[in-house]
């Protein structure tokens, strides 16, 4: 049998380069700030960095805006210092994964502006979707930005309008055109060749539009599901912009790019669709991975959500989710669930023993709260800009890294580009180091047990049926089986099932709970890993 690759079951530590250190004192984190804390970061007992995208960028929207992909943004340093984190990672047994934004570019990036100036006729003319006005001058459909608005702008250089998914200063790249195409791959190419381990793809199912232009459907409205954003783009299924079955061959070409560079990790974000998470992604077929907004939207403590959450993957045999709780876009993980430190160790628990790959966001192995005190004046998202005051977009998962409790934290000595959130006094990294118990120890203890428990790296899973608020499911590789129950109500409860009688428990458990032969007695929002016999 064998060996699985090294991506099967790792723990990957997102980076929000930006906000995670910063060594020279700009108010921005940087690489040589990310090199600086590869010591906590691997004490961690990660087994890959996923850094943020590194690339130049105007910052329209702070980095997913790319206008170079071969450079390296002069906020963060130098491809030296690029090299240098990728090496220091490597002699630690550290994967370095980057973030690629290759769906659209910035409307500064140099294949734009040759798209837009160069007319119609010019060798780049179509590496954007451009398409006529309306009859009446309009959009030329229905479709529209995630951010707000139609997914179109008219340019007059071109008189036409340009497609544009998110801002308007990001036009969709032409997967279509086997040229544009080509640059794209190479980007892959260009950093495979330089060391990195693999990538993180920006909106994955959104890399082919349907070049009929067909109008996306509407969701009725007594279906439409307000997100934490509440953004228009909502009211329609976006089946035409995205989310094309023609995707998967493209998606597998790229990942058959990646593997002849050796055993490389390729996954992608599907932001709609569930099933596209699994159809998407297959042994055979597909990336390697990916995942969905099903488990970072979710904001009630019920089992129902992560039970159906495996039965729709279960759709697809063979399918390796990654799994995740918050990151760079979702308001953080203790927050959304209610809040406190109990919330907090209970959903790194579940997280930690999921079946998948693990994406685990800086910040959470301190069990931060969302920073909601942020003002007006301080957000910097542009999607805060826009939603205000419903919505304060995405900076609350976005401040700067609290490192100790001092001056801005320990991130900078100079002025943060985003305040140091008030809600994280007292949770530094710092002060987690000297407490005896606290939630930075009790990550390490349960990627320990995760490392040391090869059916909780590799294993199947198998969902147990439990009363509410129980989640109770068995992770199994070979003769080894491990009963993963958590509690997620605010009472206690009891699990009773025979095959509990004489079982071990294990590793660091959340909350208060007992063994009393085949029954389980638990504390509210409690979790226990146990070894059947």
């Amino acid at each position: 049998m064998s060996a699985a690759p090294w991506w099967k079951g790792a723990v990957v530590y997102h980076v929000y380069v930006r906000s995670f250190f910063d060594s020279d004192g700009d108010g921005h984190g940087d690489l040589a700030g990310v090199l600086a804390k590869l010591d906590y970061i691997e004490s961690l007992g990660v087994d890959a960095i996923w850094l943020s995208p590194v690339h130049p960028s105007p910052n329209r929207d702070w980095g997913y805006d790319i206008s170079d992909y071969e450079g390296v943004q002069p906020d963060y340093g130098t491809m030296d210092d690029l090299q240098a984190l990728i090496d220091a990672a490597h002699r630690r047994g550290l994967k370095v994964l980057l973030d690629e934004v290759l769906s659209h570019t910035s409307d500064e990036h140099p294949w734009f502006a040759e798209s837009r100036d160069g007319g119609a006729e010019g060798p780049k003319a179509d590496w954007y979707v451009w398409a006529d006005p309306a009859r009446d001058g309009t959009a030329p459909n229905n479709w529209l930005s995630v951010f707000g608005g139609p997914a179109w702008a008219y340019q007059p250089a071109r008189r036409q309008h340009y497609h544009h998914k998110f801002l308007r200063q990001q036009p969709k790249l032409n997967w279509r055109h086997p040229d544009a195409k080509a640059a794209a791959l190479r980007v892959l190419e260009f950093w495979l060749e330089k060391g990195v381990d693999g990538f993180r793809l920006d909106v994955a199912g959104t890399f082919l539009h349907d070049d009929t232009l067909t109008d996306n459907p509407a969701i009725p409205a007594d279906q439409r599901l307000r997100r934490h954003w509440a953004h228009a783009s909502d009211m329609q299924r976006h089946l035409h912009d995205s989310n094309l079955p023609e995707n998967i061959p493209l998606l597998d070409e790229i990942r058959r790019r990646v593997d002849a560079f050796g055993e490389r990790f390729v996954f992608g974000e599907f932001s709609e669709e569930e099933e596209r998470c699994g159809a998407y992604c297959t042994p055979h077929e597909g990336l390697h991975s990916a995942y969905t907004f099903v488990l970072l939207h979710a904001r009630r403590l019920s089992p129902d959500i992560f039970r159906d959450h495996y039965d729709t993957l279960d759709r697809f045999p063979g399918h390796w989710p990654c799994i995740s709780f918050c990151n760079h876009d979702i308001p953080r993980t203790a927050t959304r669930f209610g809040g406190g430190e109990a919330i907090a160790r209970l959903m790194l628990a579940l997280l930690l023993t999921l079946k998948g790959t693990v994406l685990l966001y800086q910040g959470e192995e301190l069990g931060l709260p969302e920073a909601q005190s942020l003002t007006r004046e301080e957000i910097r998202d542009p999607v805060g800009d826009l939603y205000w005051p419903i919505a304060k977009g995405r900076d609350g998962s976005r401040t700067p890294m609290p490192w100790t409790e001092g001056t801005n934290m320990g991130f900078s000595a100079g002025k943060p580009w985003l305040p140091p959130a008030v809600e994280h006094a007292g949770l530094s990294a710092a002060s987690q180091e000297s407490a005896a118990d606290s939630t930075l120890d009790f990550t390490r203890a349960l990627t320990a047990l995760r490392r040391d428990t090869p059916a909780l790296v590799v294993g199947d899973l198998e969902m147990v049926s439990a009363p509410e608020p129980l989640l109770v499911f068995i992770r199994r590789a070979g003769e080894t089986q491990i009963a993963c129950v958590f509690n997620m109500g605010a009472a206690p409860a009891v699990f009773g099932d025979e095959r509990l009688a004489g079982a071990a428990i294990l590793g660091p458990g959340a909350g208060e709970a007992t063994l009393d032969g085949a029954a389980l007695h638990m504390g509210a929002h409690s979790a226990r890993f146990l070894r059947l016999a």
